[in-house]
């Protein structure tokens, strides 16, 4: 039986958005899952604690706007700039929490509808630091729709998990014949500068891409249970973070390229670095796909931005800009 077609992402009410069923994620991993309690702080769904964004973005004058936006504190970002002058009708968002960072019981959503035609770079403005947690777990949710001949790239800064830190990401992306989406992650061991190093609770992910009619196109899964301790021997194995520090990965789907050639262009980015990694075409041939492991946080952000940079040329004809986060 094929899949079933997923429907587009539409902007939703305010009271939608704020049904916890909106913002919370529909399957948890049991290692997350069993953490779950009543905090004796503030709950799950207490004002603070659900954060959302809800951007929708279209070709409007030749160049690409913001032209729909729901944002509930902790989420909000900054006004899109325009500020690449090899590409200029790119809009470029950075996404911020107020918080300072994911506390337990925490609740985010961020959906992303990127239009026909439209160039969108979507960023973090710092590290996202997950937070001691001592009930409960927090969770996040990110949705990012790419329409046909639109050009995305979603690049957040690292996620740090500190000491007994809980949390789950899941991330599904629809992306139409014709789209290109350039999506990149970071996970630290921890709070390294104070020795926490593998020392958060349960650290776990899962990516989703697909077609529109619901055509499965990759899926990537991450587990990590250290449990401060116990099974860190599991984590630093190999296939994960194989003795190192930072794991990095980047995922190009796109049609503009052959996926060997986009392969190809990602090896030779790196192949100089001295980094550990491998490089891989996508299932159903939709692109192409690298990690990376280190322990230097500037060798693996230097190595990620060169293999960006490097598809960008490939996909676009233009260079990836310095883009200079305070």
């Amino acid at each position: 039986m094929p899949p079933a077609p997923v429907p587009p992402m539409a902007p939703r009410s305010a009271t939608d958005r704020l049904a916890p069923g909106y913002y919370t994620a529909a399957r948890v991993p049991p290692e997350v899952g069993e953490l779950a309690s009543l905090p004796d702080t503030l709950a799950p769904g207490s004002p603070a604690k659900v954060g959302i964004l809800d951007l929708g973005f279209a070709v409007r004058g030749g160049r690409t706007e913001l032209v729909e936006r729901y944002q509930k504190t902790p989420l909000q970002i900054m006004r899109p700039l325009w500020i690449d002058p090899a590409l200029p009708g790119m809009s470029y968002v950075y996404l911020m929490a107020t918080g300072g960072g994911i506390a337990q019981a925490d609740r985010y959503r961020m959906d992303f509808r990127c239009g026909p035609g439209t160039q969108v770079h979507l960023t973090t403005q710092a590290a996202s630091k997950i937070f001691r947690m001592e009930h409960d777990y927090a969770s996040q949710r990110v949705h990012i729709t790419a329409a046909e001949g639109s050009y995305v790239e979603y690049l957040p800064d690292p996620l740090i998990p500190f000491r007994d830190a809980r949390f789950y990401q899941h991330t599904d992306v629809t992306v139409a014949p014709g789209a290109t989406v350039v999506l990149g992650d970071t996970v630290t061991a921890g709070r390294l500068a104070r020795g926490e190093r593998h020392d958060y609770r349960v650290l776990a992910t899962d990516l989703r891409i697909r077609r529109p009619d619901g055509t499965l196109l990759a899926i990537d899964t991450l587990r990590l249970a250290p449990g401060g301790g116990r099974g860190r021997a599991e984590v630093l194995g190999p296939g994960v973070f194989a003795g190192h520090d930072h794991v990095a990965s980047l995922y190009v789907v796109t049609d503009r390229r052959p996926a060997a050639e986009v392969a190809d262009t990602l090896h030779h980015a790196l192949a100089e670095r001295g980094l550990l990694y491998g490089v891989s075409v996508l299932p159903r041939e939709c692109g192409a796909w690298v990690r990376l492991l280190d322990d230097s946080p500037v060798r693996v952000a230097a190595a990620k931005d060169a293999a960006w940079d490097a598809v960008r040329r490939l996909l676009t004809g233009h260079p990836a800009p310095d883009l200079r986060k305070a």
